[in-house]
């Protein structure tokens, strides 16, 4: 007897040509078909691979426009970074007296962090930030050397700003790996940063890829974004994102 014969499809199966997620994937008896059991495992590896990926320093540093410095969080190592959150929130003392030896006063700064995927800022980061700055640069803005953190959070780029003296903080940042998109990176855009706020200040951008929110759409929200905190002076829940269509940034 043929294996199609104990196959049964999916009356939604059409809708996997619009999404990745995991819908429609049919079954045999009461389970799923091997072959979408094996792209589940594929895909549950790849994401824990994601997780304890490398930040690729030295590839980003030589891409950027910007100058860049590498400093690192009070985690030590990746075990310990995923156990206490707290620690890759704070730079270590030697990083902080670094940074604090840098020229001050800066409108913006950028921070990137390898978070839960390191592999989602290595792939994306360059061509967000490298736009960017280019925008920046021609309205004058006075940017930052650009930071990146290993065993990194959202959080850090406040105590990193802080000791830069800049006025806005733009963290990138490796997000929670998913089943079906192990390389989201995020975007964190905070007004006045400091140490111990909370997220309520923040405005995020999520999902930034290819597959999700393309570069070109993401840099436009973030300049968008940008131009209204640095007006306004606020960010976060008090800065509320009506972007209609699209930010013109040439």
């Amino acid at each position: 007897m043929e294996a199609s014969h104990f196959y049964q499809t999916d009356a939604w199966d059409l809708l996997q040509q619009y999404t990745s997620a995991r819908i429609a994937r049919g079954r045999t008896g009461h389970s799923v078909p091997t072959q979408t059991l094996l792209a589940f495992q594929a895909d549950h590896a790849q994401a824990r691979d994601a997780v304890y990926s490398a930040l690729a320093t030295e590839a980003i540093q030589q891409a950027l426009v910007l100058p860049s410095l590498v400093v690192a969080s009070r985690a030590l190592h990746r075990m310990q970074y995923l156990q206490r959150p707290d620690l890759g929130r704070r730079l270590t003392e030697e990083s902080r007296v670094w940074l604090n030896d840098e020229p001050k006063t800066f409108d913006i700064c950028f921070v990137i962090a390898d978070g839960l995927s390191a592999q989602a800022v290595n792939q994306h980061a360059v061509p967000v930030v490298n736009e960017m700055c280019a925008f920046l640069q021609k309205k004058q803005w006075k940017i930052a050397p650009l930071v990146l953190v290993k065993q990194g959070r959202v959080a850090i780029g406040d105590e990193i700003a802080s000791a830069l003296h800049a006025t806005i903080v733009v963290v990138l940042i490796g997000e929670r790996p998913g089943l079906s998109s192990a390389d989201s990176m995020g975007a964190y855009l905070t007004y006045a940063p400091a140490i111990g706020i909370t997220d309520e200040r923040r405005n995020c951008i999520s999902n930034i890829r290819p597959e999700g929110l393309p570069y070109q759409l993401a840099v436009e929200k973030m300049m968008y974004l940008l131009m209204k905190m640095n007006t306004l002076q606020i960010s976060g829940v008090a800065l509320k994102d009506d972007l209609e269509g699209r930010f013109l940034i040439e």
